[in-house]
């Protein structure tokens, strides 16, 4: 690990995070765990492994500990179908029916409950784009918002929890209405694990095949993958919930986890396990442009397309979103192909970069990669929901004080 000077941060001002965390959120009880890598300029500047792996057996963290990623899986599952773009296999314009026949003419909501749903035929067809952008039409079940979700939770596809297969999945959820008209809104759903679903059908290989193939064997994640493997339980960490009371309980024990069994429908959008240190290995391939340690993933012009700014019009999120629920809750936000990013660095009220692209998952993991600055962030640790708590902005503010230069 390099000294922070070496690379433009201050090490007394780096020493904040570590205090920060501990006093505010562990010692307090609000989150059991912290593992934080700040990566700039080509070294490791700064980590910190913090709190308790599994509080109910006195484990403290380690620094290859396993987590539960949740959504940080999707710009993983993102980038499998640019590498299949590229290979001209799929087009970002394509319409979805192509690849999901039964999908062909699938109405948009207008009433009506599961099984006698009343629809409207699709005033745009559903395109390949719209599943990277989450701009299908598609939604989650726990969004709780409309009677499209409630049928998505009364037949259980929310991805992660899911039965059958990948295909099996799709052809359920093409029983259900979209919420809205393809590119007419914004809405975080279920799309990325269709997306590896087109993964699967267009590669020829099974979806967790193609990914460990393609991408975490090359950029040696070792220790990414939809399940955990029987000689690495013990690594395996506790997943806590905030309840409605305030109270920080256990939802998931490392020792009877579902993440124990491997999955018959491989989330895209929200199942894969990993580690600080595998993921920080997939920041710094995007940091480089699509290319670690001599292997390249992506051309560095197919990332630059993913990292730019989608949606319809170039509205910000906040302008287009439906949703009740994502990992971007803040104006100045837009959303490309897998990542949200900075469009008007003023309006995020948030220091940082204009271009800066980043994700989270449910049990408030978080990572960012800030091109102007050659910096990659990755925190971890395992509380539901990721909105408990402000710590993902607080974390930013602490990584960008602790700055002694900067490239703009």
């Amino acid at each position: 690990m390099s000294t922070p000077e070496a690379v433009g941060l201050s090490s007394d001002r780096l020493k904040r995070i570590d205090a920060f965390i501990q006093e505010r959120y562990l010692d307090t009880g609000k989150l059991p765990c912290a593992q934080v890598q700040v990566w700039r300029r080509g070294q490791l500047a700064h980590q910190a492994v913090l709190g308790s792996a599994d509080k109910e057996r006195g484990k403290p963290l380690a620094a290859d500990s396993l987590f539960r990623i949740y959504s940080m899986t999707k710009p993983i599952t993102s980038i499998a179908l640019m590498m299949l773009v590229e290979e001209g296999k799929v087009a970002l314009e394509d319409p979805v029916h192509r690849y999901i026949p039964s999908w062909r003419g699938l109405g948009v909501f207008q009433a009506g409950v599961a099984g006698a749903f009343l629809t409207k035929p699709a005033s745009e067809p559903m395109r390949v784009i719209d599943l990277l952008r989450h701009t299908s039409g598609l939604t989650y079940g726990f969004q709780q918002r409309s009677n499209v979700d409630a049928a998505y939770r009364k037949l259980k596809l929310d991805g992660v929890d899911s039965e059958g297969g990948l295909q099996a999945f799709v052809d359920t959820l093409g029983t259900i209405p979209l919420e809205f008209s393809p590119g007419e809104a914004w809405n975080y759903s279920v799309a990325t694990d269709v997306v590896g679903y087109l993964v699967e059908a267009i590669s020829g290989q099974p979806f967790d095949v193609f990914l460990k193939t393609r991408i975490f064997e090359p950029l040696k994640m070792v220790d990414t993958g939809f399940f955990v493997p029987e000689d690495q339980r013990h690594r395996f960490t506790a997943c806590y919930t905030l309840t409605p009371k305030g109270e920080v309980v256990l939802l998931d024990d490392p020792e009877t986890s579902r993440f124990l069994r491997d999955p018959s429908v491989k989330s895209g959008g929200g199942g894969l396990v990993s580690t600080a240190d595998d993921y920080m290995r997939f920041c710094r391939m995007l940091l480089n442009g699509g290319e670690l340690d001599g292997v390249r993933i992506v051309s560095p012009k197919t990332l630059k397309l993913m990292t730019m700014n989608h949606l319809p019009g170039g509205l910000e999120l906040t302008q287009l979103s439906k949703s009740l629920f994502s990992e971007a809750v803040f104006e100045g936000l837009g959303f490309g192909l897998g990542f949200a990013m900075t469009v008007d660095q003023a309006r995020t009220r948030n220091i940082g970069s204009h271009g800066e692209y980043f994700w989270g998952g449910m049990a408030s993991t978080a990572f960012w990669i800030d091109p102007v600055e050659d910096l990659a962030v990755v925190f971890m640790t395992q509380l539901t929901p990721s909105s408990a708590y402000p710590i993902r902005r607080e974390l930013r503010t602490l990584v960008y004080a602790a700055f002694n230069d900067s490239a703009a």
